[in-house]
């Protein structure tokens, strides 16, 4: 690690660092901060006043407003709040002004210390289509941009990127010729919407092709340190779910070639700082530069567990101008993480927000969250809650520590992709890393997401839990009676499924409907026991209004306490599109108007929501009879959007 007094070397000693992001990012860096004797300052915009970020910082400055645009992205404001704080450095995080060369030269145009590369540096990679150029220039491979104009049916598939930003915005894969020209003015909107520059350019798209990426660390004095690799393939959106590292079953020659191209790349530019250098494996097995990440990735945890390092730490030693050690550390086991999303992938990947009421994992994970216990996930910010990390001996190993302690981690709230995420690291495809592609969840999405007749017993069995435990915190008399009484019906919803429990407690014990050989052995209004086949099975609970958390050995599960008189008001006209959640309307499709026909499918408008576009698209085909909607519109859940009639 680098080290050395500051006073008798020259060089900078930072003493009090501004986050210049929020949530999960932040809080990782404060807790480095704090290990190193370091003070903290927070930013934050109004929504995320009482955010845990902001509570554990040692100073905190407002953002005024809501909205990225007017709080995070403020360049201007950011700089202030550190001189008015008394930072003497800033850090960027990731997302938001991490990759901004205009703000890095603020920061140091104020007199405070950048943690990260020269401004010089992130300005030669903002654009990905100079990047491929200068990395062109450098002898690094990479697909050849295509010219969209002279595009043919040979060239495709297609791939229409962003030149700026990432995170999956501004990007659409092309199949057929005729979607070419719809996807550019797509995506462009897109990029300009979150990045403030709509330039976009056509590339090959490789189908069955590996996201990996090489971490790097270089500081001022001439080291450049590859510290491994990491596979990021398992995307939704473009977007990362689950990376890991090393990257499983790259040939010895492959992956010392992306070192050296890595290296190569920072060099090139002059690099200091952590940064990460991604490409394509093809199937054939040959790599092509995708961009450079000028910045510290959401996926670092990987690299920190299989290397014992800190890369804040090391980060925060970089910007003082402290030397890395020529030598590189050894790197030990296999990491695995997993984004823990407020989303519903069987719906989209619709995102969710509410409060996050619990949220824990058992010991021997790590845990990288943006919120603790009590929460809320707001609709103006990226739905990721949290990052569980597992490391072991073995790849296989890591697998299933990470698996099973998502399966028994306590997560109480908003629908999340935690059974998704199970399920994929258990898929044989991902188990023995003989399907790791940008395409996995194209191909087992359905699979990972469809409830069996397994999954169905286990909801009956909680249902069934649920209603025992309710009737239990109900009763003074604990919910047993020693006279005869008549049966109880509750009723839960999970999905789509409605679950009906029909049960009697007496001298005899439990008789429930549809449940032979269930017997009750312990009751109490957090807790119920049940011997199912002979099988000792204890089932704890939360309850949060309607919604019923059920954890237990099998799995967790979520149930909506319904009614026993539905409101009869609660109907809408056959036909109505409702906002599924809180959002912005960002745009209607040209000239769609009240009394046009529209075929199924048909996209009808766009909702900007937790830094994700959603197609709002006709449910069959019709005349539009009512379209409320509007440009620039701010919309609750169940807002009328717009009324197709059959």
């Amino acid at each position: 690690m680098p080290g050395g007094d500051a006073r008798e070397t020259g060089r900078t000693e930072i003493r009090s660092v501004l986050v210049a992001n929020r949530g999960e990012i932040a809080r990782r860096i404060f807790r480095t901060c704090r290990d190193l004797g370091v003070a903290t300052v927070a930013v934050h915009s109004d929504a995320d006043a009482d955010a845990a970020h902001v509570r554990e910082a040692d100073a905190a400055v407002r953002l005024p407003g809501e909205a990225p645009a007017d709080t995070y992205l403020r360049g201007e404001l950011i700089v202030k709040a550190a001189l008015a704080a008394g930072a003497d450095a800033v850090h960027p995080g990731y997302g938001f002004l991490s990759e901004s060369a205009a703000f890095a030269a603020a920061v140091t145009d104020a007199g405070l210390v950048w943690i990260g590369p020269p401004p010089a540096a992130i300005e030669a990679m903002a654009s990905k289509t100079r990047a491929k150029e200068l990395m062109a220039a450098a002898g690094v491979p990479l697909l050849a941009p295509l010219d969209p104009a002279a595009a043919t049916a040979a060239d495709l598939p297609l791939l229409v990127k962003a030149a700026a930003g990432g995170g999956g915005r501004g990007m659409r894969i092309v199949r057929e010729l005729d979607a070419l020209a719809p996807a550019l003015v797509s995506a462009r909107a897109e990029a300009a919407a979150a990045f403030g520059d709509g330039e976009v350019f056509v590339e090959p798209y490789v189908e069955g092709g590996r996201h990996v990426e090489v971490q790097v660390l270089a500081d001022a004095h001439g080291t450049v340190w590859t510290l491994g690799t990491r596979d990021c393939s398992l995307q939704r959106r473009h977007q990362k779910v689950i990376e890991e590292a090393p990257a499983p079953g790259l040939p010895d020659a492959l992956r010392d070639a992306l070192h050296r191209a890595a290296a190569q790349a920072a060099r090139t530019i002059d690099y200091r700082g952590a940064g990460t250098v991604e490409f394509l494996v093809a199937a054939d097995g040959r790599a092509h530069f995708l961009e450079m990440n000028t910045r510290l990735q959401v996926e670092h945890p990987v690299t920190e567990e299989i290397y014992r390092l800190d890369l804040v730490a090391l980060q925060i030693a970089v910007a003082e101008g402290q030397p890395l050690p020529a030598a590189l550390p050894a790197p030990h086991g296999h990491a695995v993480e997993a984004r823990l999303y407020a989303e519903d992938p069987a719906a989209d990947w619709q995102p969710q927000t509410g409060t996050v009421h619990r949220i824990g994992v058992p010991d021997g994970v790590r845990l990288d969250s943006g919120l603790t216990d009590g929460d809320t996930v707001s609709v103006h910010y990226d739905p990721m809650l949290a990052k569980v990390v597992a490391w072991a001996p073995t790849r296989a190993e890591a697998v299933r520590k990470l698996a099973g302690a998502l399966e028994r981690a306590r997560i109480h709230g908003p629908v999340t992709n935690r059974d998704l995420l199970v399920r994929s690291l258990r898929h044989p495809a991902f188990a023995t890393a003989t399907g790791l592609d940008t395409g996995f969840y194209d191909r087992h999405l359905d699979a990972l997401t469809t409830t069996g007749a397994d999954d169905a017993a286990h909801d009956g069995l909680c249902a069934l839990a649920a209603a025992l435990a309710d009737a239990h915190g109900r009763s003074r008399f604990g919910g047993f009676r020693n006279v005869p009484a008549g049966p109880q019906t509750k009723e839960y919803a999970r999905g789509d499924r409605t679950h009906r429990v029909r049960y009697r407690l007496g001298r005899a014990g439990l008789a429930a409907e549809g449940f032979p050989g269930v017997r009750l052995l312990a009751l109490a209004a957090d807790e119920v026991v049940l011997e199912v086949d002979g099988v000792r099975r204890a089932f704890a609970l939360a309850r949060y209004g309607d919604r019923i958390h059920v954890d237990s050995p099998l799995g967790a599960r979520t149930l909506t306490a319904l009614p026993r008189f539905p409101d009869p008001t609660a109907r809408t006209e056959p036909g109505s599109l409702l906002a599924p959640m809180p959002g912005t309307v960002v745009r209607i499709a040209d000239g769609l108007a009240e009394g046009d026909r529209v075929a199924a499918g048909q996209p009808l408008l766009w909702l900007e929501a937790m830094k994700m576009e959603h197609k709002i698209t006709a449910p069959a085909a019709g005349t539009v009879t009512a379209l409320p909607a509007r440009t620039g519109q701010q919309v609750e859940v169940g807002t009328l959007l717009a009324v197709v009639t059959d």
